[in-house]
């Protein structure tokens, strides 16, 4: 027996809100993947204290993760989960090789950055739809996203 969903959002604005959601769930996700990769790869004087940090935050980004995946899933949505969907719906660029400590840093500022732009676009579309649940959730992931790009930011100034 299927139970229709009846949450008082429709099922275009539950859609349009689970689209939304998906991208921001892929960019969290890549965004994880290179955080971890540079916590396994950082070199440099820095090293414990980055390796450290890196830890840190791809464990924040782990959670993250299934927050916005359970709340794709309360929407009704299938929640994307394989590296193929997430490479077609991240907006986050893909770092390869081997990089220094202070272009690691610099790039996840601009990931950080990427995701905060994904979290308006889908803000907007869960205020309009008046999902305050949504819209909860990703004005948290915008706090949490906004500060640490500051703070990785600020290893970058002089």
């Amino acid at each position: 027996m299927n139970k229709a969903i009846n949450i008082g959002i429709n099922e275009k604005s539950r859609e349009e809100i689970g689209q939304g959601l998906s991208r921001l769930l892929a960019d969290t996700y890549t965004l994880y993947l290179q955080t971890h990769n540079f916590h396994w790869n950082v070199t440099g004087p820095f090293f414990q204290q980055l390796h450290v940090l890196f830890e840190e935050h791809y464990t924040e980004l782990a959670t993250a993760v299934d927050e916005i995946a359970e709340r794709i899933r309360a929407l009704g949505i299938l929640a994307p989960g394989t590296y193929q969907e997430f490479a077609k719906l991240s907006s986050i660029e893909e770092v390869t090789g081997n990089i220094s400590a202070e272009e690691m840093i610099g790039r996840l500022v601009d990931s950080h950055e990427t995701v905060v732009r994904t979290a308006r676009e889908v803000l907007t579309i869960a205020q309009d739809a008046d999902d305050e649940s949504s819209a909860s959730l990703v004005g948290d992931r915008l706090v949490v996203h906004e500060k640490t790009a500051w703070m990785l930011r600020s290893h970058l100034q002089s």
